[in-house]
């Protein structure tokens, strides 16, 4: 049963329906959720929490229970960007004198050399990108993207090549890029639609003393509005018409429910489902 129930959500079929596990405490229902995400993998959205998560004084009970169920729709977003893709044959980098004063040395560049199948290239990247490439733990022998607008870094893994230097290493290995360093590739980033509505609903303030005062006295949970909501909506219903976005039904599972707390969802996905006839019509 929970095969077909796998074979639905991968199918994208169980999306606004719901599934109840009934049973005495300990027969495995938990367990069975736990599995039934770890057999969806990682690029399907599953969202856990507690019924007792919804009782809140700072929050109201149907924000929490939207938040949750915004954690569990992804969203697939695909974009074209030149990149300088390779396996690191040279990391060096580059000090000079504090302009400051003091005996201190700052990072004044990085010189990284990249390897693929059909030639060899050595870049000169800005002092800002070193910090990039420590927060990735890249290393020679790794194979990596350096997105050439933004300078954003990733680490794909570790180089086949060196599959034989460990008898066991928790290492993911992959293969040499093909073609030229400097390529044309397509990034496919996941995201949850809560990723989005918090991104929004926190925007970055300024760097002196009073913003971040600001920030501290805020509380810990912060409502998202219903208009910010309608809005990322729109912008992503954008992305899908034009085919940059897809979108990616996952689950919410809520653990330790009652039947007042059933009654509740039922309520929100019903009001859900009025909502997306409402943009069918």
């Amino acid at each position: 049963a929970a095969g077909i129930v796998v074979d639905l959500i991968k199918s994208k079929k169980m999306a606004g329906r719901a599934l109840l596990l009934a049973g005495a405490p300990g027969t495995g229902k938990t367990a069975l959720a736990l599995a039934i995400s770890q057999e969806l993998g990682p690029k399907v959205p599953f969202c856990p929490m507690v019924g007792s998560e919804v009782y809140s004084s700072e929050v109201k009970k149907t924000e929490v229970l939207m938040s949750n169920f915004r954690k569990a729709i992804g969203l697939r977003i695909k974009e074209i960007k030149e990149v300088y893709e390779g396996e690191v044959t040279q990391l060096q980098v580059e000090e000079t004198e504090n302009p400051l004063g003091g005996y201190g040395k700052t990072v004044s560049h990085v010189i990284i050399g990249l390897k693929t199948v059909k030639g060899t290239k050595q870049l000169k990247l800005d002092a800002s990108i070193h910090e990039s490439l420590q927060k990735e733990k890249v290393q020679v022998g790794d194979v990596i993207y350096i997105e050439s607008n933004s300078g954003a870094v990733k680490r794909v893994g570790r180089s086949d090549t060196f599959a034989t230097e460990y008898d066991l290493e928790a290492e993911e290995y992959v293969p040499v890029p093909k073609g030229e360093v400097h390529k044309k590739k397509e990034i496919i980033q996941d995201v949850t639609l809560h990723d989005i509505d918090v991104a929004n609903a926190r925007p970055q303030g300024g760097q002196d003393i009073m913003s971040m005062m600001g920030q501290l006295m805020k509380p810990k949970k912060t409502e998202i509005t219903d208009k910010l909501r309608q809005e990322i909506n729109k912008v992503v219903n954008k992305y899908i018409e034009q085919g940059v976005a897809e979108l990616v039904p996952g689950v919410l599972f809520i653990d330790e429910v009652n039947f007042y707390f059933i009654f509740i969802i039922l309520l929100l996905l019903l009001l859900l489902l009025f909502f997306f006839l409402l943009l069918l019509i």
